[in-house]
Formats: C-alpha cells, sequence, structure tokens
C-alpha cells in the first residue's frame, strides 16, 4: 500500500511537470504520459530518447524526467525482491519447485543399434541463498523379446551460494546401465564452484572437488575409488524459440551440465547436447545428441556408446 502510493506519486509528478516550466510541446507531454502509464521500462525509455533527440534545447527537462523515472523503477525493483525474499522465506519444503518433464524417442549406436523410449524429469528449487536439482531419466528398449537397453540415472545436487560469483554444491548420484555392464554406480562429491557469466540469455558456471564412487559390476565384485570430479554448467538462449544446451546426465531447459569423473582405474564422461525449440510458453521439442564414454568397458564392449534423441518438453 505504501509503495503503490509512492509510486502514484512520483508518476504523477513526472507525467504532469509545473505549466510554469514547461517547453515540450503539449502532444509530447501526451507521449510521455501514456508511456508512463504503462510503466514499461522500454518503452518509457525508448519514447524519452526520441524526445530528447527531437527536442535537444529541452534535453535538460528530458533527463529530469529519466531520472525521476529511474529513481521509481528503483523503487519499485527494490520493493519486488523484497516481496520475492519474504515469500520465499515463508514458503514451506514442497512450495517454490519448478521442473519439466521429457518424452520421446532415441536411436542408439556403439554397444547397441536400435531404436527406443526415452523419459526425464527434472525438477528445480530456487531459495535465498540454497537451490536445489533433482534429475530423473530411464531409456528402455525391447527387442525380439529381449531387453537391449536399459539405463537409468538419478541425481541430487544441492547448492549454496556464499558469495556474488561463488557457491559450494554436493553432488549424489546413482546410474544403471546394462549396457556398459554395472548394475549400479553411486557416486558422491562435493567441492566449490565459480560463476563466469551471468547475463540475460547467457549464463557459464564451474565447478570441481573430490568424489567418492562405488561400480555394482555385472558378475564381478564391487569397487569403491576415490576420484575427481569436474563439471560445468552452460545455458545459452540463441533466439526467443530457438536454444542450445551442453548437457551430461541431465537435460535442462535452455542448458545443461558437463560432468566428468575420473579415477585411478576408469574416466566417465556423459555429454549431451541438445537444440530446443520452443512451441508454446510450456511446450518444446528437443533435438539432442549423447555420448557416454567409460575408459574401461566390459569385455567385448567398447568405450563409446551415442544416443540421439528426439524429445517433447513440458515445463510446469
Amino acid at each position: 500500500m505504501r509503495f503503490s502510493f509512492a509510486l502514484a506519486l512520483a508518476l504523477s509528478f513526472i507525467a504532469a511537470p509545473d505549466p510554469a516550466q514547461a517547453q515540450l510541446p503539449d502532444g509530447v507531454r501526451q507521449l510521455i504520459a501514456a508511456a508512463l502509464d504503462t510503466q514499461d521500462d522500454t518503452k518509457i525509455r525508448t519514447v524519452l530518447g526520441l524526445a530528447r533527440s527531437t527536442y535537444p534545447d529541452d534535453a535538460e527537462e528530458i533527463d529530469g524526467l529519466l531520472e525521476k523515472w529511474n529513481d521509481t523503477l528503483a523503487l519499485r525493483n527494490a520493493e519486488a525482491e523484497r516481496e520475492r525474499e519474504a515469500r520465499i522465506a515463508e514458503a514451506g519444503v514442497l512450495d517454490l519447485w519448478s521442473g519439466e518433464g521429457e518424452i520421446g524417442g532415441f536411436r542408439a549406436s556403439g554397444n547397441s543399434d536400435n531404436v527406443g523410449a526415452s523419459a526425464a524429469l527434472k525438477l528445480k528449487r530456487e531459495g535465498l541463498d540454497w537451490s536445489h536439482r533433482m534429475t530423473l531419466r530411464g531409456d528402455f528398449q525391447r527387442q525380439n523379446g529381449n531387453i537391449s537397453r536399459q539405463q537409468f540415472l538419478v541425481s541430487y545436487e544441492p547448492r549454496w551460494e556464499f558469495g556474488e560469483d561463488w557457491f559450494a554444491y554436493g553432488l549424489a548420484q546413482f546410474e544403471h546401465d546394462r549396457l556398459q555392464g554395472f548394475d549400479g554406480r553411486y557416486a558422491v562429491s562435493g567441492g566449490l564452484g565459480y560463476t563466469v557469466v551471468d547475463r540475460e540469455g547467457l549464463s557459464l558456471s564451474v565447478k570441481a572437488g573430490p568424489a567418492y564412487r562405488v561400480t555394482d559390476f555385472r558378475g564381478t565384485p564391487s569397487e569403491s575409488r576415490l576420484a575427481a570430479l569436474a563439471g560445468l554448467d552452460f545455458d545459452w538462449q540463441i533466439f526467443d524459440r530457438l536454444s542450445l544446451s551442453q548437457t551430461a546426465n541431465a537435460v535442462t531447459e535452455t542448458g545443461g551440465q558437463a560432468l566428468l569423473i575420473i579415477d585411478s582405474s576408469s574416466t566417465t564422461l556423459n555429454l549431451l547436447t541438445g537444440l530446443d525449440f520452443k512451441v508454446t510458453d510450456r511446450l518444446r521439442s528437443r533435438l539432442s545428441y549423447q555420448v557416454d564414454y567409460d575408459s574401461s568397458p566390459p569385455p567385448g564392449g567398447v568405450t563409446t556408446d551415442t544416443l540421439t534423441r528426439f524429445t517433447f518438453v513440458y515445463g510446469f
């Protein structure tokens, strides 16, 4: 209520200056007032910019209008931020989650050459200092009555931002992949990350830390090893409806991750590059190409599998 009154007062002051000091034509003033009524920053700056270039002798007055609008905009943004922080602080554990569901088909090559079905679910919760990400993905295919591909991934990653660009992360991940020769591969990690770029349409962050990995091989004893983890999160909005993602282990909206785990026995790298096309505000189509690399495959296996997916993604 207090902010609404302040905003109305500021707008009325901008839209109706003292007539004794008025030099701009009435038509221009009416145009500026109409722009202010929209409270659209882009429109207001465009109109004031055109007025300034058309009436350079009145630049001082127009600059004054722009300065008052900047003050009003700062008040509005500050109020919106306070409301956002209050909403997050009062939210329950099950509130503020967003995500996307993905379903479609794939074609694989490498240890197998076939087509099948793919499904995924991604959830994300943004807090004041903490964020949480969960991913579930599965690929399944039957050929001649036999299972020729069965791959699952579940991961959970919390993050704590303790500086403008720095954050600490944790990661717990489970994988099942019959073709690569293991029933379960568990990995936990924690470390530090840094946000390299963070602006509208483009963001890039990197992370690294120690990891511990346990692998349950098919037909052989399990192995437990210390490892090192390096990761990358990338987000690039190419056009309004087209985006590129470079991803590993999880596909994200207009972005993703690249994750590398190295131990003394084997190195694994799961990269996925995707191209999203926005159909509606919530529905997107996605074409992606995934490469799964394992430096120590089971006997008779190859080090690299590839997977081409075409899926539909629904955001919520």
